[in-house]
């Protein structure tokens, strides 16, 4: 008789649960509120924080930024005592207890983390370079190694949560933080972590602004997605995490993901929006979802003219003018690697919370959508909600949610 193989049972003991994971806890800050209720609150009651930028620049925009000064770091880590961790240990806070009990339960080395960062610690790196220019030498206290590249900012949630599984930090621009929850999956499923700690955060900088106004995508007035009138897209800042795990309970599950890379163009859309629909249909088939289980999809909804319209053909092509449509970008402008978890945390609110939010900026709508946008809050129990995040090259990420 052939002896078991390993390597399968090891796969069927960590085979994702037929309702998915639990999301056990989130929490976020950005141009809303430093709090997770305060952003929440302010998505309810249809407030938008896009404002003119904290920054001076050589053009007019609008923002959504965070109010200063942002509470410095308890203790030392190993990033240096930034903005991008600043805004990391805030959008941490409201998770604490959780991530205490899963490292209690599981034990710190099987809770993971996986981050997503479009900038990192670019910020701090112009802050840098714009006194070198000033004074002709780089800030004493400036150590490139501990402030700017992408891995630190998992390292630091790690040293605030006591997390000592495997870490990552995910960078393809706007699905950076759509695209770790993939990671989280495959991790579990793969039975390295019984918990993942998933999430995002980017700061504003003009490295960033700049780059979207020579595109020419920029906005000088607040963001209309799905408008007949676009008109361009705003930059935000912010931080969003959520605590994946198995066999747990919380507001809603984690279904599934799916994932596409169309690569039609650096910069631009298929205008067919031929990858967002496999990303969707594929998040749909991982979830064991129909298209008509979904009652809201959280749009990508950059309000350029290209996103939009390529991304309203994919979602008529998947889900008709069944699901309400809404894109949050009008209240926090479009956070990049912060985005993908940010929408994440507000489908999640939306199936705990019972409504769809409006989707600011929307009226007049442009007649040529033929998806069924909310332009004002609908009450209502979600069973499921999807979250759409395209980014540049084509990187695309589709992130299934479901009620407990």
């Amino acid at each position: 008789m052939k002896s078991a193989n390993p390597a399968r049972q090891l796969m069927d003991r960590h085979r994702r649960p037929a309702g998915g994971y639990a999301v056990v806890a989130y929490g976020m800050c950005n141009g809303l509120g430093v709090t997770t209720e305060e952003v929440i609150a302010s998505l309810t009651r249809g407030r938008s924080c896009l404002r003119p930028p904290p920054l001076e620049l050589p053009f007019e925009t609008f923002c959504g930024a965070l109010a200063d000064p942002l509470p410095p770091l308890p203790v030392a880590f190993p990033c240096a005592d930034t903005r991008v961790a600043r805004m990391a240990a805030l959008g941490l806070r409201d998770l604490r207890q959780a991530l205490s009990r899963a490292t209690e339960r599981w034990g710190p080395s099987r809770v993971g983390a996986a981050i997503g960062t479009s900038a990192g610690g670019l910020a701090q790196t112009e802050a840098a370079f714009a006194e070198r220019a000033r004074t002709g030498a780089m800030p004493a206290r400036f150590d490139f190694a501990r402030a700017h590249p992408f891995h630190l900012v998992a390292d630091t949630l790690c040293a605030l949560a006591g997390i000592e599984g495997p870490r990552c930090a995910v960078s393809t621009a706007c699905s950076s933080s759509a695209k770790v929850f993939g990671t989280a999956a495959r991790w579990m499923e793969a039975g390295f972590c019984d918990a993942v700690l998933v999430g995002g955060v980017d700061t504003l900088c003009r490295t960033t602004l700049r780059g979207f106004h020579a595109l020419g995508v920029l906005s000088p007035e607040p963001c209309r997605p799905f408008s007949s009138d676009p008109g361009g897209m705003n930059i935000g800042e912010g931080a969003a995490f959520l605590l994946l795990e198995r066999d747990a309970d919380g507001p809603a599950r984690f279904l599934g993901i799916g994932e596409s890379a169309d690569a039609f163009h650096m910069s631009a859309p298929d205008p067919d929006g031929h990858g967002a629909r496999i990303a969707m249909e594929a998040a749909l088939a991982d979830a064991g979802l129909s298209p008509g289980d979904v009652d809201h999809v959280n749009a990508h909804g950059t309000g350029t003219r290209k996103n939009d319209e390529a991304e309203a053909r994919a979602i008529a092509a998947v889900f008709g003018r069944g699901a309400w449509v809404a894109s949050t970008k009008g209240y926090t402008g479009h956070l990049l690697g912060a985005a993908g978890a940010t929408e994440a945390a507000f489908s999640v609110a939306s199936i705990e919370r019972g409504f769809v939010p409006a989707s600011l900026g929307a009226m007049p709508l442009d007649p040529e959508h033929a998806i069924r946008v909310a332009t004002t809050r609908v009450e209502g129990r979600l069973r499921a909600v999807v979250s759409n995040s395209f980014a540049f090259g084509g990187s695309n990420a589709c992130v299934a949610f479901g009620a407990p």
